[in-house]
């Protein structure tokens, strides 16, 4: 047996060197994740859920590493540092996402969805998987939507009971056209405050009330300062999860599988959490003395025709969408 060489010796030392040092670097694809929810948020739960699920079915192989609460930036933020591939994902609101994907902004539309079910049979459907993929020419590929429940008004000292209720009334919404027409369509003043000022807007009595779902209402401490909550459920925008299309077009077949699954599996963990935090924080509200009014929504709805004629009329692209999916709430 011929002795081995030093150089010989030394280029297999490198070699091991070169082919382990790789192994460990490419072994684990970790997938940075920015929204901005507290960590006790149900959405970020689920979420949470989809990192434990992810690494458990990788065998290791892939994680996400989650940053909550806005440390990344805002939701806009998010999806632009997606858009140039600086983050991998993030959860935003579609009416947020309106403003880079045009076709979810019928989400925000007002009493567009029969219920809940009806609502899920959209997601789940061939409409919802539509509007998941419209923002990949904008590099933002949707995942799945979470639940988020139906968005409601809440105010400081006035009851709302019927429609004429709201009228004068100043209210804060989100910075989404669609939600500004259906607020204004129901008598009342928008006002898009941005969520972050809302508390002290409402108690130093800038608008007289907000609306958003029971889980933010309770968790941002809102029903502190506001002591009627109408419970009209007037537009129900969904939590979308989204992974930047350059990051996605890098991913093997095998990573997008195991995302996929993930992903799966953090949607019916979340709607769990979503209808146990909706149980949490009403019972909040009856301890604080939160009045909780639950109106008829027929004369809510009837209000509102104004803005689908408009919509008609003007032959406004969302409208279509509007046919298929309360064609859909014929099938609850």
């Amino acid at each position: 047996m011929k002795p081995v060489k030093f150089s010989q010796l030394i280029f297999l030392l490198f070699l091991i060197v070169w082919v382990f040092g790789c192994g460990t670097q490419n072994s684990v694809k970790t997938l940075k994740l920015a929204h901005v929810l507290p960590t006790s948020h149900p959405v970020h739960q689920g979420m949470v859920h989809l990192a434990d699920v992810l690494e458990k079915e990788s065998n290791g192989q892939m994680k996400v590493d989650i940053y909550p609460g806005g440390v990344l930036g805002n939701e806009r933020e998010c999806l632009e540092s997606l858009q140039i591939g600086s983050l991998d994902m993030t959860k935003v609101s579609s009416s947020v996402l309106e403003n880079f994907v045009p076709s979810v902004a019928v989400l925000s539309l007002p009493y567009l969805f029969k219920d809940k079910e009806h609502r899920w049979r959209v997601f789940e459907s061939g409409i919802g998987q539509k509007m998941l993929l419209d923002g990949e020419k904008v590099w933002l590929r949707g995942l799945c939507f979470y639940e988020s429940g139906e968005r409601n008004f809440y105010l400081v000292k006035d009851k709302v009971e019927i429609p004429q209720d709201l009228q004068g009334l100043k209210i804060r919404v989100m910075r989404s056209n669609i939600s500004i027409k259906a607020v204004e369509a129901l008598g009342a003043q928008s006002a898009p405050i941005s969520f972050g000022e809302l508390f002290t807007a409402l108690a130093a009595g800038v608008v007289d009330g907000a609306e958003n779902n029971i889980p933010t209402i309770h968790q941002s401490k809102h029903y502190e300062v506001c002591k009627y909550i109408c419970m009209d459920g007037h537009s129900a925008p969904s939590d979308m999860l989204l992974i930047s299309t350059h990051i996605w077009n890098r991913l093997t077949g095998q990573e997008k599988q195991w995302l996929n699954l993930a992903v799966k599996a953090s949607v019916e963990k979340q709607k769990m959490l979503w209808e146990q935090s909706i149980r949490d924080a009403l019972s909040a509200f009856e301890k604080k003395g939160v009045t909780v009014i639950w109106p008829d929504k027929a004369p809510f709805e009837k209000t509102v025709d104004p803005l689908y004629l408009e919509m008609k009329r003007n032959k406004n692209p969302l409208y279509d969408l509007v046919v298929q999916i309360r064609r859909l709430s014929a099938e609850s």
